[in-house]
């Protein structure tokens, strides 16, 4: 599955660098179960984040062979979310990365419901990628507002992952990388759109939000930015951006001190000593300042009526119960409310 429409013979290459793979282009994605044996000894994502996780979705839904709301994590009628148990072999799946995401490492995939809207999660360690492949050539094909979109969406599950009280120290090592990594390369794309490096740098520094983040809680900013992007069209990053320091501020309460460990990964070494979580809420606020992405969504020309239908998107969202404070539907449109 590719999102990528040239450079085929760059991707042989690393195939052939992989392990001698031999690949074989498929153009057309119709194929349905029915259809007979589908022949292939695996899937190569090469793009992005809907790339990589189209390809998940795909195999689950090529293996299991049942409809996807029987496959999907699910919310009982007593408040519970359960996640399907699935079964069946997948094929493996190989990254060709064209944009950062926290996708290249995770398990889970996602469908969005043409006729209802609803965001259909699945989950499958099965179809963890066996590995990822970063190219310079490749990295440099997307177009730099995608990458800066894909980058700040990794930049907002980390602080999410900080967030958290998961207590795993590897899991935290991994987030104050990425911040790290994402402080410094973020606010220099523009100027060097075209330095393979320093995409490369984003890359790995998504790669190691999604790692991070699959031991802490997530919570409400990937919630929001889960709704936004489809009911608004603003894309997933650029609403996680505007979306931070609103959700930062909401969870202080609880979050506390912790807040401390994202404000010295982006460079305020006095955080750990003065414990504020306010200092992490400043010091996000600045690196966004430096970059040239809009700050409140009326900024993309999101109207205040259109507020209602993420909300109502957002209540029926898995990861809301991972939120480190309880989230109401109240809460969400006070939330929408001071980003808008």
């Amino acid at each position: 599955m590719s999102t990528v429409n040239s450079d085929l013979a760059r991707i042989d290459s690393l195939a052939q660098a992989g392990g001698g793979l031999r690949l074989v282009w498929h153009v057309r994605l119709d194929h349905q179960p029915d259809d007979g044996p589908f022949l292939a000894d695996g899937v190569v994502a090469v793009g992005g984040g809907s790339a990589v996780v189209t390809a998940r979705a795909a195999s689950i839904l090529l293996a299991e062979r049942r409809d996807v709301r029987e496959l999907c994590t699910q919310r009982r009628p007593d408040g519970r979310w359960v996640s399907p148990r699935l079964d069946a072999p997948k094929l493996p799946q190989w990254v060709v990365a064209t944009t950062p995401t926290t996708a290249y490492a995770k398990a889970g995939s996602a469908v969005r419901d043409p006729v209802t809207g609803d965001r259909l999660a699945l989950f499958d360690p099965k179809t963890r990628a066996r590995a990822l492949f970063i190219d310079p050539v490749l990295a440099a094909t997307a177009p730099v507002g995608l990458v800066e979109a894909a980058s700040l969406n990794a930049l907002s599950m980390a602080v999410g992952g900080l967030e958290g009280d998961a207590g795993d120290p590897l899991a935290e090592a991994l987030l104050r990388q990425s911040l790290v990594l994402l402080a410094d390369a973020l606010p220099r794309l523009r100027q060097q759109p075209d330095d393979a490096g320093l995409r490369a740098s984003l890359m790995l520094a998504a790669l190691l939000s999604g790692q991070g983040t699959d031991y802490t809680q997530g919570g409400v900013n990937g919630v929001l930015g889960h709704s936004v992007a489809p009911c608004l069209g603003v894309p997933m990053g650029v609403a996680n951006a505007m979306l931070l320091a609103p959700t930062m501020r909401f969870n202080a309460p609880v979050t506390g001190a912790r807040l401390a460990r994202v404000a010295h990964a982006l460079g305020d070494a006095r955080a750990d000593a003065e414990a504020d979580p306010l200092r992490a809420v400043a010091a996000v606020e600045a690196l966004l300042a430096r970059l040239p992405v809009p700050r409140r969504l009326r900024d993309t020309g999101v109207a205040p009526e259109a507020l209602d239908g993420v909300v109502e998107h957002a209540m029926h969202d898995w990861f809301l119960q991972r939120n480190p404070r309880p989230v109401t539907r109240e809460d969400l449109e006070a939330l929408l409310r001071t980003a808008w």
